[in-house]
């Protein structure tokens, strides 16, 4: 029987991952943790896997590392962010309320909002930095709009799908409102998975990419679906609410002197593009379990 590891089971919005403190397990072969473990029939089930550690830059408090569920690492992830603001603090591992998380995108500045009655972090935002719509590394269509590519749906408007850049990288189709029957559900899950699995791959992205589809259903609040690269349908994406904010912003969809409210499968999070050309990121993070799993091998 191999080693025994404790975990967190948490989620913000609904985009779920096992969070593992590195600092008491080591994890040598995270990808092949995060596959054995993400699997929601065989695993714990999630959408990857996420470490907190000591970060390897002095101006940090913690570092994050995060692996998709299928074992590839990823720059970023907003939602996570958010959890390990809300993991540090409730398990008493820090008593900031301002904390400096280290990622392979940057350093990501978390205000955690405490309740006073319960000493709990209700909320958190998140200092997402910049947003970059001409990254050559990630992006190599005809900035920032990928052209020529023919969405095969009728809802797709005459909006052009814009590129944004969190650090990792973003695709986000706009749909007609007018054309959706259905607008919870906006884009079949047929749809979202062959489309948003083809334009993952597109040559034009040479890391892959993050896509979203997005319409406006009132004003300044965007209903939003999302394949994640490397994970699929997720029920949220923190940098990809960021990205689909920034790019309705762009498109004159949204307006940038208020926040930008964006629904997703599994919640709702509040954008603002300030002053300071940040993105700041705002919504919940939650537990959902917590318990022990075999080490794989590697």
């Amino acid at each position: 029987m191999g080693q025994k590891i404790k975990f967190t089971k948490m989620h913000g919005a609904g985009n779920d991952y096992i969070y593992v403190d590195t600092l008491k397990y080591d994890i040598p072969h995270p990808s092949v943790a995060s596959i054995a473990w993400s699997n929601r029939h065989m695993g714990i089930g999630s959408d990857g896997l996420v470490l907190i550690g000591k970060p390897t830059v002095k101006d940090a408090d913690y570092r994050m590392r995060i692996f998709n569920a299928d074992g590839s690492e990823a720059m970023m992830c907003g939602n996570a962010s958010r959890c390990i603001g809300k993991y540090l603090f409730e398990k008493k591992l820090t008593e900031k309320t301002e904390l400096r998380l280290e990622t392979l995108s940057g350093i990501k500045v978390l205000q955690l909002h405490v309740s006073a009655d319960t000493k709990h972090v209700d909320s958190v935002t998140v200092d997402m930095l910049e947003p970059k719509f001409d990254v050559k590394e990630q992006y190599q269509g005809a900035s920032p709009n990928l052209v020529p590519y023919h969405l095969p749906l009728e809802t797709s408007n005459d909006v052009h799908p814009t590129f944004v850049s969190m650090g990792n990288p973003h695709f986000v189709v706009f749909l007609d409102q007018s054309k959706i029957d259905d607008k919870k559900q906006l884009i079949t899950d047929t749809d979202l998975t062959v489309i948003g699995k083809a334009l993952e791959h597109d040559s034009a992205f040479p890391e892959r990419c993050n896509i979203e589809f997005a319409c406006l259903t009132g004003a300044n609040h965007l209903r939003t679906r999302v394949w994640e690269r490397g994970s699929g349908i997720t029920m949220a994406c923190g940098t990809g609410a960021c990205a689909t904010a920034t790019a309705a912003i762009k498109n004159n969809i949204a307006d940038r002197s208020k926040p930008v409210e964006i629904e997703m499968d599994g919640g709702t999070l509040s954008i603002e593009w300030k002053d300071d050309n940040h993105i700041y990121m705002t919504g919940p993070a939650a537990f959902a379990f917590e318990g022990e799993v075999e080490l794989p091998e590697g």
